[in-house]
């Protein structure tokens, strides 16, 4: 069996892949969108039923838009359908105008700007901006300007603030984490702005595992109409797979993530031997495969089947996050997924190698991982336990 056939829906859903589940599947895929709206049909889902579970798990733009594609339902659900469709449209209108006056005030000093994941792909890549929603504006800027980037976006109205419990709004720390938080409202909406100087700033990667953000500046693209930039098609499609993986592929904002990797496979390919020596280089080949596997399994994303069968750990590794995944559910974003055991254990299941997962847990250089320094380690491993304990929200 290839690596395309160990993630498919029915093991991923256990014969439990409903009608509804279904639809809303098909009504998410990037490719082939008269077959796609032909399956929707064939399946017969009523349409009221099919709204409410779209909304419900944080897709409802992309569910609304097919349904006023297909134009069959009644006019009450096409009201609705209508309604949800141009709400999104609305708010995307001003997280875009918010990005790209953002990006405009840091050219004035010469500062770049990319815009990441979804603001980048509602941006640059995708058709319909109103069916990429999104929370925030997620935003890439040169380390050593940072400070400079801090004090423009301070000065263009936004208020420093955190939404996290456990990490306050504090210049240095975000210096030291890998971004700050900003927010103000625009036009009735909440506008949360994500300045990143690291472009994963994930908990369970190695910063030194993490795309240079340096690196990815330098090779970003522009993006017509607008000072905000695009990464490149290879580092694009690596970025965003970290990220489904920083967010346990099932975790808030949960099925919308795998657009991602769906849409720039569709719409912004990159070179995939690229992509593989990027990955390998990185030593995050394992990570991006379940991005990469679930994203075909869900919506058949058009991959070269290269891409999973040199990515693949172990079969013993891919059953237990198999698994790990099926046990939370790739539905209902918003419902508990892991405790924390389940989570330590997942993002374990992640790293290629006992030597990355021993460096990211105790945050000890590979190099420096020698018996000599065990008090280091155990150190290190007493404080990443210490932070699942008291930091992790499910």
């Amino acid at each position: 069996m290839n690596n395309y056939g160990f993630l498919s829906q029915s093991r991923l859903f256990r014969g439990e892949l409903t009608n509804v589940r279904a639809a809303t599947l098909a009504a998410m895929a990037a490719t082939d969108r008269p077959k796609r709206l032909e399956e929707i049909q064939d399946l017969g889902c009523p349409a009221d039923v099919l709204l409410a579970f779209a909304k419900r798990n944080r897709v409802g733009p992309i569910i609304a838009h097919a349904l006023l594609d297909l134009d069959d339902a009644s006019g009450a659900i096409l009201a609705d359908a209508r309604a949800e469709h141009e709400a999104s449209a609305s708010r995307m209108q001003v997280l875009m105008d918010v990005l790209d006056e953002v990006a405009e005030t840091l050219d004035t000093e010469g500062i770049p700007l990319v815009a990441l994941k979804n603001a980048g792909i509602a941006r640059g890549v995708y058709s319909c901006p109103a069916c990429c929603p999104m929370g925030d504006i997620d935003v890439l800027v040169p380390r050593e300007r940072f400070r400079d980037a801090h004090r423009l976006v301070l000065d263009s109205g936004f208020e420093f603030a955190s939404r996290s419990v456990v990490e306050p709004a504090e210049l240095e720390a975000g210096l030291l984490s890998g971004g700050t938080e900003y927010r103000k409202s625009v036009s009735g909406q909440d506008v949360w702005l994500e300045l990143q100087w690291r472009p994963i700033a994930g908990r369970w990667i190695s910063a030194d595992q993490e795309p240079s953000g340096e690196k990815l500046l330098a090779a970003s693209v522009p993006i017509e109409g607008t000072h905000a930039r695009l990464l490149c098609p290879t580092h694009n499609m690596v970025q965003v797979a970290l990220h489904t993986a920083k967010h346990s592929y099932v975790r808030a904002p949960g099925l919308r993530l795998h657009t991602d990797v769906d849409r720039l496979a569709a719409f912004h390919a990159p070179d995939w031997d690229d992509v593989l020596l990027m990955t390998e280089t990185l030593g995050v080949s394992t990570a991006c495969y379940f991005s990469f596997a679930l994203a075909h399994a869900l919506l058949d994303t058009p991959l070269p089947q290269k891409i999973l069968d040199e990515l693949a750990p172990p079969r013993w590794q891919r059953e237990a996050v198999l698994f790990l995944l099926r046990r939370a559910g790739l539905f209902e974003p918003d419902a508990p997924k892991f405790n924390r055991a389940e989570m330590a254990v997942l993002h374990s299941l992640l790293f290629d190698d006992p030597s990355r997962f021993l460096e990211s847990a105790s945050a000890i250089p590979r190099e420096e991982l020698r018996l000599a320094n065990g008090h280091r380690i155990l150190g290190g491993l007493f404080q990443r336990a210490r932070d699942l304990i008291t930091r992790y929200q499910a």
